[in-house]
Formats: structure tokens, C-alpha cells, sequence
């Protein structure tokens, strides 16, 4: 058998190993749907009597009811999580978790894994979504970003969540990272934000969140994978400190952690 024939039969069974993990990456997508419809149906009520607790208290039960559901979900469609360095968030101080975003997965993951309540800033058209709608409100400061009042109610918000003893967690990409770059340019709120209250920056870093769920790029496709969320050591806001130099700083950290890491994950 010559080498053009050999290269022909690799091709071949290639695509049929893609046609074949296509296939079961869009059962496991079914069966995912039906697990997370159930599982939404049992975890709704107690959300929302979560309403009506006084914060944190009422948030950081919101955030452990939500820790189970989505450790049972991931675990039902073959995924683990594997998370590092909470011990930097220390007892009796909140913080601004700034995280990378790649994929629909990234949300449901950052909300119950962060130690301690928490709120995520996010977008307010997914709040229409029946009964999905309510939890994923509950969790979050919703933002349209078409409208220029909504970002600035949603930064006052924002505050006000840090003011309740919250930690505030923040997407700096803005939306899901479609490039082959670690990180996408960050916008400036998160970094506003932290030096207008003077709370710490704590970076996250997500590593395949895109492998479990494509996205655009695969829809309704579900794939088994670890997936590792990893804490990094809290960047204060120094005295003299501007949005853009912090911005910088922490694009800088979360940059070399994730290409120096990554390659390890995949």
C-alpha cells in the first residue's frame, strides 16, 4: 500500500471519527436538556424563596443551592470541575472577581464556585426566559448593553452589591472570546470599579468551558471534559492607581497565566 493510499485511509477514518463525535456530542446535547429542564424544575422554588432572606445571607444560600444543581448537572453529562485557589479570599473582606469568558458554560460555573454570595453582571435579555429567567435574575446585575442608561444604572448597582458585602463578578471581554487569543481587550467597568470603592481585584481563569459547550461554533453540541477554574492572588487597587494602569495590570497577569497554562489543560 503506497503513501497516497495511506494518506487516504487517514483522511477517511478522520472524518468518521468527526461524523461519530458529532453525533454523540448532539445526544449527549439532548439528554443534557432534558437533565437541565429537571433539574430547573426542582431548584426553582427553593431559588425563589431565596428572595425573601435577607443578604448574604439570602445570596449565599441562592449560591449553594445552585453549587449542587450545577455540580449535578455537570456531572450527568460526563464533566467534573476542578477549582484552585480559594484560600486567597480571605474571611470578612469581599472582592471583584474578574474572570475570562469563552463560553455559555462560563456563567453557571462562576456563580457557585466563587466562596462566599456572590453576583454576576449580566445580560438582561436572558431574564426573559421562562422560569430559567427567575434564576438566572436572582444571581445577577442584569445590563442592557444596547442602552447607554442601563450600563450606568448597572455600575450603581454594582456597587450597591459590593456596599451588601457581596463579591461582584465581573466578564471583561464583554462577550465570549470567538478568537484564538487567551483573552480578548478588556473593557474598563470592572477596573472603574474597583478603584472607585477600593476593593481588590481577584483574576479567574476558566479552561475548557469551550470544549464542553462550543457554542456558536457547534450548536446544540455537548462534550465530556474537566474543567478547571483556577483563582489567582488578589491585585489590590494601589494609591495612585487609574482604571487604564489597573486595567493593564491584570489583562497582563491573566494573559501569561492562561498561555502559560492552557497547553497543560487541553
Amino acid at each position: 500500500m503506497g503513501f497516497k493510499q495511506l494518506s487516504l485511509n487517514f483522511l477517511k477514518l478522520r472524518y468518521f471519527m468527526t461524523v461519530i463525535k458529532n453525533l454523540l456530542g448532539r445526544i449527549l446535547a439532548f439528554w443534557g436538556a432534558i437533565v437541565f429542564i429537571v433539574t430547573l424544575l426542582i431548584a426553582v422554588l427553593p431559588i425563589w424563596l431565596t428572595n425573601f432572606i435577607k443578604d448574604p445571607y439570602g445570596t449565599e444560600i441562592f449560591r449553594r443551592i445552585s453549587k449542587v444543581w450545577m455540580e449535578f448537572f455537570l456531572l450527568m453529562i460526563g464533566c467534573r470541575i476542578v477549582v484552585k485557589g480559594k484560600k486567597y479570599f480571605q474571611k470578612g473582606q469581599n472582592y471583584i472577581v474578574v474572570s475570562n469568558h469563552n463560553s455559555y458554560m462560563d456563567v453557571p460555573l462562576t456563580t457557585p464556585q466563587i466562596p462566599g454570595p456572590n453576583q454576576t453582571i449580566a445580560k438582561a435579555e436572558l431574564a426573559k426566559i421562562p422560569l430559567f429567567g427567575l434564576i438566572y435574575s436572582r444571581g445577577s446585575v442584569l445590563v442592557d448593553r444596547k442602552s447607554d442608561r442601563s450600563r450606568k444604572e448597572s455600575f450603581i448597582k454594582m456597587k450597591a452589591v459590593l456596599d451588601r458585602g457581596l463579591h461582584m463578578c465581573i466578564y471583561p471581554e464583554g462577550t465570549r472570546n470567538k478568537t484564538n487569543e487567551p483573552l480578548k481587550s478588556f473593557h474598563d467597568g470592572a477596573f472603574k470599579l474597583a478603584v472607585d470603592t477600593g476593593k481588590p481585584i481577584i483574576p479567574v481563569l476558566l479552561f475548557n468551558t469551550k470544549k464542553v459547550l462550543p457554542g456558536s461554533s457547534k450548536p446544540f453540541f455537548i462534550w465530556p471534559a474537566i474543567v478547571r477554574m483556577h483563582f489567582l492572588e488578589p491585585i489590590p487597587v494601589l494609591p495612585g492607581d487609574s482604571a487604564q494602569v489597573l486595567k493593564e495590570k491584570v489583562f497582563a497577569v491573566m494573559y501569561d497565566y492562561y498561555k502559560n497554562n492552557a497547553p497543560n489543560y487541553s
